[in-house]
């Protein structure tokens, strides 16, 4: 498995090592040693999500608040999408900033999303599914959210026009207006 850093350094790539041939593929998608060596510390992954959406669907920006913090193994086994994370802890040097990464079937890349980022991601093939381990059960009263074109973060979608958004997503508030855990 190769681990790759991001300009957030919290924020990794995990690139496995496929093996194919005519028949097929096969890899090892989650290794709990070398992940845990990876971002230096134990993680307990207690949720498993899937997710489909077609093209132009933009999931997010998501995130739970407090003692329901999630962090995210989150992979594309259909398809392709762009995958985002942004620094929401307050203090953070990084705080407001946003990583993207296209995961999909074809490269089989994971992104780790650490507990304390807002995540999001936008399909770009015609379909898409989606994966997702989570360190924290999912908890309602938890849920926050932030626009996804919040011009305060500035994140570069690769789309033309408007995506298609749930209508949640669709009136969520900026990263100024909300309130977060310090």
């Amino acid at each position: 498995m190769n681990v790759i850093k991001t300009a957030i350094p919290e924020v990794m790539i995990f690139e496995p090592k496929v093996f194919g041939d005519d028949r097929g593929f096969f890899f090892e998608s989650f290794s709990k040693k070398i992940f845990q060596d990876a971002i230096g510390r134990q993680i307990e992954f207690v949720q498993d999500n899937h997710s489909k959406s077609r093209k132009g669907v933009l999931r997010g920006l998501h995130f739970q608040k407090g003692e329901h913090a999630q962090g995210k193994l989150v992979r594309c086994a259909a398809g392709e999408v762009f995958d985002v994370a942004v620094d929401i802890r307050k203090g953070s040097p990084t705080f407001g900033h946003w990583v993207g990464v296209h995961l999909s079937a074809e490269n089989k890349r994971q992104l780790w999303i650490p507990e304390g980022f807002a995540h999001g991601f936008l399909t770009i093939s015609e379909t898409a599914e989606f994966l997702y381990k989570a360190t924290n059960y999912y908890a309602p009263s938890a849920e926050g959210s932030i626009l996804w074109n919040d011009e305060t973060i500035g994140i570069e979608w690769p789309l033309s026009g408007v995506p298609e958004l749930s209508a949640k997503d669709a009136i969520a508030p900026s990263l100024n207006s909300i309130s977060l855990p310090e």
